[in-house]
């Protein structure tokens, strides 16, 4: 079923799935250890990457716990990716958004790396809690690609930077699907830019206008749950690109309807985040709750 976006219906990341972490404990090497408690899990750290044509094939993305895929001006894409353990390298990375506040609250105090953001932007970005870690900041963790063209060339050592601060409360329920799902092998979602293709071969592999998503490190991009969540979006307060264009901001907190897709059957469901700093619980009509399933998750945040 296609899932038509409006460009207005942009940015980003539903509030959907707080980490699946950690899949594997701690995450990658930094200068400092992660804070946990009887009431925190792990910290995290999340990239903005690029999708711009000539970002891909970009570096990382298949080694995410988590991706959303955040609606931008232009009818474009972004990718906020969110690592329990990151890889050596992810990039190319890109600027922030201010959907990014609400949706990452629900990480804790995440390191978040990006680089640049709107100028009226960074005080909001310094008071979110969010351990900022931009070129600025961290110079050392980021180097560019010469055989790319900039701005779709820069890339960040994950373990580099300074260690997440704290972790989430909690996370989403993850187990045995519940029954009721029907049986699916294939969904596509349609930006005004972009158009991904969902295929399950014991897995979700995507592909992006035609052709397969691939990461540099993992070959093309698989998924064991994919949600389809539909947003509502507010007007952006702050200039954007240079064109003039304002980046709309998706509501993520609040509840709608969605899909959730996973071992080969779709589930329909209402999505439910309170609080900026809760995960999203997703049900059934009958109020079951319908768990993701262990493993890489993708989250498309679309407008109705």
């Amino acid at each position: 079923m296609k899932i038509a976006l409006a460009v207005a219906a942009v940015a980003a990341a539903i509030a959907a799935v707080v980490v699946f972490l950690p899949r594997g404990g701690e995450p990658g090497t930094a200068t400092t250890s992660p804070t946990t408690s009887a009431n925190t899990l792990p910290g995290v750290y999340v990239v903005k990457i690029d999708n711009a044509a000539a970002a891909r094939p970009q570096t990382g993305l298949g080694s995410a716990d988590v991706v959303y895929v955040e609606p931008v001006e232009g009818g474009l894409t972004r990718f906020a990716a969110v690592y329990s353990s990151p890889p050596e390298v992810v990039g190319p990375v890109r600027s922030a958004r201010e959907t990014d506040l609400d949706l990452l609250a629900q990480y804790g105090q995440p390191v978040l790396a990006y680089s640049g953001s709107a100028p009226e932007l960074a005080p909001m970005l310094g008071r979110s809690g969010l351990v900022r870690a931009t070129p600025e900041d961290v110079a050392d963790a980021y180097s560019r690609d010469n055989a790319r063209v900039a701005p779709h060339n820069l890339y960040v050592r994950p373990q580099r930077l300074p260690g997440p601060a704290a972790g989430p409360a909690k996370t989403p329920q993850t187990g045995p699907a519940p029954p009721g799902g029907r049986p699916v092998t294939s969904r596509d979602v349609t930006y005004l830019g972009d158009r991904f293709d969902l295929a399950w071969n014991g897995g979700w592999a995507i592909s992006l206008d035609g052709s397969p998503l691939k990461s540099t490190e993992s070959g093309q991009v698989k998924a064991t749950t994919v949600v389809l969540q539909q947003v509502s979006t507010r007007s952006g307060q702050y200039v954007e690109d240079a064109s003039g264009q304002p980046s709309p901001v998706v509501v993520t907190v609040g509840s709608g309807s969605g899909v959730v897709l996973r071992d080969g059957l779709a589930f329909d469901v209402t999505w439910s985040r309170p609080t900026a700093t809760e995960p999203t619980r997703y049900t059934a009509a009958d109020g079951t709750e319908v768990p993701l399933a262990p493993g890489r998750t993708w989250v498309f945040l679309v407008v109705p």
